[in-house]
């Protein structure tokens, strides 16, 4: 009896050592982070956020926090497609770097939302001088709000205490761009 248990017992060492063997061999991890964080419609996304300066990898985390890749999801205050750009703020960047006319339902279209919020998001990253942490909350909160806490004194020009942000979605809604940001690029630079 205990030298059919102590064979039963090596099988199943061997059995976990191979799979524990294959997920090595077949990078799982990497597959299911992949699968979790991916990089859908990145020829619009590589193309725009190279034209904007922007690096690729934010601009994914972006899409997912804000759509998760869906481009047809619209939001209860009415902003549309991947990036959920507001018709007007769409209206404003077309006009800015096209000089033609877009329509709500424009802003279904993948590659023009990620023309026209990659586009945006460089303006809000020009304009805090390079600070990503201000630009993406400005991207959420809008712009007023952001130059209004600032000026208040509710959060610094340096954007460097995110826990202040009056706004609880906007403050869940930075952190959850940080964190995305970050998984994408432990992913994917590690490839480079």
């Amino acid at each position: 009896m205990a030298k059919k248990t102590i064979t039963i017992l090596m099988v199943i060492i061997i059995i976990l050592l191979l799979i524990f063997s294959l997920f090595k061999i077949f990078k799982v991890q990497d597959i299911i982070l992949k699968y979790i964080y991916p990089t859908k419609y990145s020829e619009y996304v590589e193309k725009y956020s190279e034209e904007n300066g922007l690096d690729k990898y934010l601009v994914y985390a972006m899409i997912k926090a804000e759509s998760n890749f869906d481009p047809e999801v619209k939001s209860s205050s009415d902003a549309r497609g991947l990036m959920q750009l507001m018709e007007e703020t769409a209206v404003e960047r077309s006009n800015i770097i096209e000089n033609e006319s877009v329509e709500a339902y424009d802003l279904y279209d993948p590659e023009t939302n990620i023309k026209l919020g990659t586009s945006y998001l460089a303006y809000l990253i020009e304009l805090y001088d390079g600070n990503i942490v201000l630009a993406v909350t400005a991207y959420n909160a809008g712009l007023g709000n952001v130059e209004e806490w600032i000026k208040e004194g509710i959060i610094k020009k340096d954007g460097s205490d995110i826990e202040n942000i009056p706004y609880k979605e906007t403050s869940n809604y930075v952190r959850k761009i940080l964190n995305n940001y970050q998984m994408y690029l432990e992913i994917y630079n590690s490839e480079q």
